[in-house]
């Protein structure tokens, strides 16, 4: 019997992790101060009402004997409390526990022994990244140490129109390096991972669930019939200085403006007074006698001034000068104080189109950010609030932050949202977020609005009722991460299709491992049920083929696995060795190559293998597993062999044991 895990919290994060738990198929225990027995969210899940940070709370729950706690409420400091009175009364369980302050995160799995702290921010911020990019993502993953690192997992539809209609699944992906998860037909019942049949043909209305690098996704989904994302698009350099000249000048203050134009009217008119009203000053010596009058408190020359008017008129100029100069000095210190010219210098950094516009830097926001500038990205931030404190980080890392209201229509233009790539609704609110997506659609009804919104199930209803497809909601991203996280280090995301959960794990290979090391990847693939994704080895560059790689200590194997399989893969279950190879037909070339294969597998002498290879059939191996059987097969065929895989049971008797 599996043991319970144990939820603490039943908020909206916590409730869709008890989905994703439930659909793995385990038991779980909620612990919860607000819930009742009988809340429609339980579904059969034991309930222990109370304060989780109690240890005669959390004994009720079975703690001492739990598979894993799980701590999802939205108190910082009241999950760190609970974490530790179930460390407490259980040294060993792994605790997973929600975290939103940055600094503790790292540092709290270092300070307490098995306890693994997530962000939601982190966690969400790639698969947002990626759906804005792509316009589709189901998850998101890394291989450490692959030099195209980042994986993206989405689901494509084949269109009527579409280059894919009519081409088998292995046409379509092999020129294109990507695997194929499930096949969800329009007819038919959904294959997924070993089951999909490479040879189908794909139809209008099929689905796909793939996984690649983000790029080759991209190019999947122009070909199965979505819209190609448009280019980055610069203005030239004499339109964006306009814009620059143009925002500044909009951005003054009223008194500036009438400060400076009574300026230059009160110096042109002294400049025209001394020029043409009988003086001997020329226009540049008289435009300076002008400023100098009423600039400078230096001697005003009285030599040089032929009449009694003119000394009185320049006497007056240097007093309204002195009191102009000093009120415009004033009002431009002061308008300077308090403008934020750096807006205006943000125009310049604004593409025409092509780009995303990230509304909101807030943590999740901020973090979206740096995964768009990691690829390459030249993202557009529009933040309401000019003192919030990832501003600043954001400008150095090279994104345009405008401060203003992103349900502003007009602040909504300036970032160029409806030419935009994407736009990221990533604000602290909902409604604040779905106004701002319903004012882009405004803009341009065709854009890619990336919603994001804390209730799953408005998120939802959105999708299904107000066709903004793209909306999803912060527990639904974040959920799979603590449902992985149970499971350690080694699985790294989960991901749902069609109310099935699977899991992306980073296995390493031990020098211990008996079931791992030695054997392909073809075999543990087939054995464990499970859909490589790459090998790692300990030196040197990633294997290909893939499929006939043999493992060794210290290598890691990323792969796809269903999460009910997980737990035999994880323990090292030994699979059945009930299969066998029979040999019926060979080419006379061959001969050679399959007597050295006998020769080793069978251990027997070169005048035995011959008698055997002239007495077909010939059963190659004996006790193999269903992996080892179709590696087996898989060499046989490399080499025009003919042969097929036989359960040792069906043909016990039938066939000779050679």
């Amino acid at each position: 019997m599996k043991r319970p895990i144990i939820l603490c919290g039943l908020g909206r994060m916590g409730s869709r992790v008890l989905d994703y738990l439930r659909a793995a198929d385990l038991p779980v225990v909620v612990v919860d101060i607000t819930c009742r027995a009988d809340d429609p969210r339980l579904q059969g899940a034991r309930l222990v009402s109370g304060d989780c940070r109690r240890r005669d709370v959390l004994e009720t729950a079975g703690v001492a004997d739990c598979g894993g706690v799980l701590v999802l409420t939205g108190d910082d400091l009241l999950n760190i409390s609970t974490a530790l009175m179930v460390r407490a009364i259980h040294p060993d369980v792994r605790v997973v526990v929600r975290m939103y302050n940055q600094n503790l995160l790292s540092r709290l799995g270092k300070a307490v022994h098995n306890v693994y702290a997530l962000s939601t921010s982190l966690l969400t911020a790639p698969i947002l990244a990626l759906t804005a990019l792509t316009g589709q993502a189901l998850g998101a993953f890394r291989l450490e140490g692959h030099e195209l690192d980042r994986r993206q997992v989405a689901e494509l539809t084949v269109h009527a129109g579409s280059e894919l209609r009519g081409r088998s699944l292995a046409g379509t992906i092999a020129y294109r390096d990507a695997l194929v998860l499930a096949h969800l037909p329009a007819k038919g019942a959904p294959r997924f991972l070993l089951e999909v049949d490479p040879e189908t043909s794909l139809e209008a209305g099929d689905r796909l669930v793939v996984c690649g690098e983000p790029r080759t996704v991209a190019a999947l989904m122009i070909a199965a019939g979505e819209d190609e994302a448009p280019h980055l698009r610069w203005a030239g350099w004499l339109r964006r200085s306009g814009r620059i000249a143009w925002r500044t000048v909009a951005g003054i203050d009223r008194p500036v403006l009438i400060c400076t134009l009574v300026l230059i009217a009160v110096v042109a008119g002294s400049t025209a007074l001394l020029t043409f009203g009988g003086t001997r000053f020329s226009a540049a010596q008289a435009l300076l006698r002008t400023v100098g009058v009423m600039a400078t408190g230096g001697d005003l020359h009285n030599e040089d001034l032929e009449s009694d008017w003119m000394r009185v008129y320049v006497s007056f100029l240097r007093i309204v000068g002195a009191a102009l100069w000093a009120a415009f000095t004033a009002i431009v210190t002061n308008y300077l104080l308090r403008a934020r010219l750096g807006g205006a210098l943000e125009v310049r950094r604004i593409p025409d189109g092509g780009h995303i516009v990230v509304c909101g830097l807030s943590p999740v926001g901020f973090r979206v950010v740096e995964e768009l500038v990691q690829v390459g990205q030249r993202p557009v931030v529009i933040e309401l609030n000019a003192a919030n404190r990832f501003v600043t980080t954001a400008r150095r890392l090279g994104a345009a932050v405008i401060i203003g209201d992103m349900t502003v229509m007009e602040v909504l233009r300036q970032a160029h949202a409806g030419t935009a790539r994407a736009i990221v609704a990533a604000t602290g609110h909902d409604l604040l977020n779905l106004e701002t997506a319903l004012l882009v659609r405004e803009l341009n009804a065709a854009q890619r609005v990336v919603l994001l919104l804390s209730d799953p199930q408005l998120a939802q209803m959105l999708r299904e009722a107000a066709n903004v497809r793209l909306a999803v909601s912060l527990p639904g991203l974040a959920a799979p991460a603590f449902v992985a996280a149970l499971y350690g280090d080694r699985v790294q995301s989960v991901f749902l299709v069609r109310e099935r959960l699977f899991a992306v794990i980073d296995l390493v290979v031990q020098e211990a491992d008996a079931l791992l090391t030695g054997e392909s990847v073809r075999a543990v693939a087939v054995d464990y049920r499970l859909l490589p994704v790459a090998v790692l080895p300990a030196t040197g560059p990633p294997p290909n083929p893939l499929l006939a790689t043999r493992l060794s200590p210290g290598d890691r194997l990323a792969a796809i696995i269903a999460l009910p399989d997980l737990d035999n893969l994880l323990r090292r279950q030994p699979p059945p060795r009930d299969c066998a190879v029979d040999v019926s037909e060979f080419p006379l070339p061959t001969r050679a190559w399959l007597a050295g294969l006998v020769r080793t597998m069978r251990g027997v002498g070169q005048a035995e293998v011959e008698t055997m290879l002239d007495q077909l059939p010939l059963r190659l191996g004996n006790g193999l597993t269903r992996g080892q059987a179709e590696d087996l097969l898989a060499q046989l065929v490399r080499e025009r062999v003919t042969g097929r895989l036989v359960r040792e049971s069906d043909v016990s008797g039938t066939l000779p044991k050679r």
